[in-house]
């Protein structure tokens, strides 16, 4: 499983980096966010000049990392490899993938698996029940902590100085109006999430959209990352929300927990 380290690669300012390794890193960010793109929109957008972007582009190219239909570039598949290995890299994810399905066909509604890694909340599986809304969420997904169920319930699960250096290090940025954005305010829900259990998202990363996340803890007593169901909020609301399904998920932990401990 994957373990919490408060150095875990935090990279301080003024630390060396390679600036044409950034620039490439810059292009591929954003054409998975333009899904695909010109020489000139990336330019634009990452401010360097045609001819560098036309460079690092063909150089991604060359090594399947990108691939161009006529003069549009968009994420090459190479990427797919990359993450199938990091995935595999993952402990105990195959007690965990049944555990997703089983929720997913319970509750019917669209649940996820996902983990911390430097400060952020990373997706490393999901499934949608026969009632599952979309989402913004999909495997390798890297989510702001204090937004999201799963995020909270993790970080109620970590000691205040880690959650201090996750702070410094992202600070605390809204999606919609209901995102916490006060240090104290995280603090105090945090303890209100260690109190229950269970963290809630309501209306804090999606309007409209609501959570509850349980986190998975290790035979060590550290947390491993978090399952969290996410619904609509016209279905996720009042005792179903509250109390049946922060039960059934943390059933369906209680046995996974045990699994894992005698593995």
């Amino acid at each position: 499983m994957p373990r919490n380290n408060p150095g875990d690669g935090n990279r301080k300012p003024g630390s060396p980096t390679i600036k044409s390794v950034e620039t490439s890193l810059e292009i591929v960010d954003e054409l998975q966010r333009r899904e695909n793109a010109q020489v000139t929109e990336l330019a634009n957008a990452t401010g360097k000049s045609k001819g560098t972007v036309h460079k690092h582009l063909i150089t991604l190219l060359k090594h399947d990392y990108v691939v161009k239909d006529g003069n549009t570039y968009r994420i090459g598949l190479r990427f797919l490899d990359i993450g199938g290995y990091a995935l595999h890299q993952i402990d105990g994810l195959q007690y965990i993938e049944p555990k997703i399905d089983e929720l997913a066909e319970v509750t019917g509604e669209t649940v996820q698996f996902s983990v911390e890694q430097r400060g952020r909340s990373v997706v490393l599986d999901r499934k949608a029940g026969k009632k599952g809304v979309f989402s913004r969420a999909r495997i390798g997904k890297r989510f702001y902590m204090h937004q999201i169920a799963g995020g909270k319930a993790v970080l109620a699960n970590l000691p205040d100085e880690r959650v201090r250096d996750i702070i410094d290090r992202h600070g605390l940025p809204p999606t919609t109006d209901e995102t916490i954005t006060s240090e104290a305010a995280l603090f105090e829900e945090l303890k209100e999430v260690r109190e229950r259990g269970y963290a809630f998202n309501i209306d804090e990363s999606t309007q409209g959209l609501r959570a509850v996340g349980v986190p998975l803890m290790g035979p060590s007593g550290t947390v491993i990352g978090a399952f969290a169901v996410a619904g609509p909020s016209h279905r996720m609301r009042g005792e179903r929300f509250e109390s049946e399904i922060p039960d059934v998920i943390r059933s369906v932990i209680n046995e996974l927990e045990l699994n894992l401990a005698h593995s």
